[in-house]
């Protein structure tokens, strides 16, 4: 019995209150306005924080676009350097077999020569199928307008036949890897003869 009456004191006096008993009103100080007010508030706030979602989730999707693109020419453009070396092997290889040919005539009694000469064509012609497995195109420019861009000019030489501006003469051959010059090529371009 004395329970009861404990559990029966602290319901009258009020020190607890159910939902449905008039105290709920005056444990919460805000009113209506106030209410609103801050559901505006958290309203804005959520609205700022979606758009800061959104932009960073845009800014790491473009960084990491970026990031596999500098991977990719990574990849492509990293031998870029032996290839310079290897243009320069070429051009080498090239003029000693023009010089081999220019030796080695068809009514020379000397086989030796004409056997190197047709070595020196097929290490030449396999080397060239390597560089265009690989990316790597010899330019050729001559009869084609002049790019700084890919070309660098070594003299001028009289427009006989040709518009002025146009390659007449290539002396040293260019290279692109993968559409990226890598060696300009030194032409000769046509001007108005005076």
């Amino acid at each position: 019995p004395c329970v009861f009456s404990t559990a029966a004191q602290q319901r009258s006096t009020g020190d607890e209150c159910g939902p449905e008993d008039p105290c709920d009103e005056s444990k919460h100080p805000l009113s209506d306005h106030a209410l609103e007010h801050k559901a505006i508030k958290l309203e804005e706030q959520v609205r700022d924080l979606t758009e800061r979602y959104r932009k960073a989730l845009s800014d790491s999707e473009n960084v990491r676009r970026r990031t596999q693109k500098f991977v990719e020419d990574a990849k492509l453009f990293g031998i870029q350097s032996f290839c310079r070396d290897l243009v320069e092997v070429a051009d080498i290889l090239e003029k000693t077999a023009e010089s081999a040919a220019e030796e080695a005539e068809p009514s020379d009694p000397n086989p030796t020569l004409k056997k190197i000469y047709e070595g020196l064509s097929l290490i030449e012609a396999k080397l060239q199928s390597v560089f265009a497995k690989h990316g790597l195109q010899k330019m050729n420019p001559v009869g084609g307008k002049y790019d700084p861009y890919d070309h660098e000019i070594v003299c001028h030489v009289p427009a006989e036949g040709l518009q002025p501006g146009t390659i007449a003469l290539v002396t040293q051959d260019g290279y692109k890897l993968h559409g990226r010059t890598i060696r300009h090529a030194l032409v000769g371009v046509a001007v108005e003869s005076q």
